[in-house]
């Protein structure tokens, strides 16, 4: 079942429900060909949720990786998936940039602002997720790391002054429907559809996205 919450028709954000984290990073491997990994979990304790990394101050609790070697741990085999999460079935959907795709970082105000104006500019987006960080992470094709801060020097920003970032190879983005702690899931701002499958390139994105973080600096 999927739920939605209201708002512009680029921002609805369905929710996943009645399906196992088992059965959705299956998904996302047979259906999106992406490589998954499983993090950490939520563990409970004395009426709370800690991460089972056991850092009671864990900035990301039960959404990181809980191997140094996750990098070699994540793959595409659905057989493998199955695998993992039948030993932690809590486990954590966490997705490798720098492979398939990269994933532009900017502030949930400035992604939603950046989401209007793509939709007024008829773009077409890659998937994007919202996460409990307040953060969102805009999907788009591997090598987005080396040509962005070039691209938003060209739209006469200075690349440290934005809020804007990417995540490349050695980075990962958590995936829907992982949940940080008690703050709340990961979300699809814009959830992968088959007709986002192919992915746009950062320099479709880059403007709004600059624009959308100066106006929230």
């Amino acid at each position: 079942m999927e739920e939605t919450i209201p708002g512009t028709e680029a921002a609805q954000i369905p929710q996943q429900r009645g399906t196992s984290l088992l059965e959705t990073a299956v998904r996302y491997t047979e259906e999106r060909h992406w490589d998954v990994f499983p993090g950490t979990w939520l563990v409970p304790a004395g009426g709370a949720q800690r991460c089972s990394c056991g850092d009671p101050a864990c900035a990301a609790p039960g959404a990181h990786p809980a191997r140094e070697d996750w990098a070699a741990q994540a793959t595409g085999s659905a057989t493998v998936v199955r695998r993992m999460w039948q030993k932690q079935q809590s486990a954590s959907i966490l997705l490798p940039t720098g492979r398939t795709f990269d994933a532009i970082d900017v502030p949930e105000t400035a992604g939603f602002l950046a989401l209007a104006r793509m939709q007024r500019m008829e773009l077409t987006l890659g998937p994007v997720t919202l996460a409990p960080d307040r953060r969102m992470r805009f999907f788009v094709l591997p090598g987005a790391g080396a040509k962005v801060p070039d691209l938003v020097r060209r739209l006469g920003w200075a690349p440290r002054v934005l809020d804007l970032g990417v995540l490349g190879e050695g980075a990962y983005v958590a995936a829907p429907p992982t949940r940080f702690g008690s703050w709340g899931a990961v979300q699809w701002a814009c959830r992968p559809t088959p007709a986002n499958r192919w992915l746009p390139d950062a320099e479709e994105l880059i403007s709004p996205l600059a624009y959308a973080c100066g106006r929230d600096r």
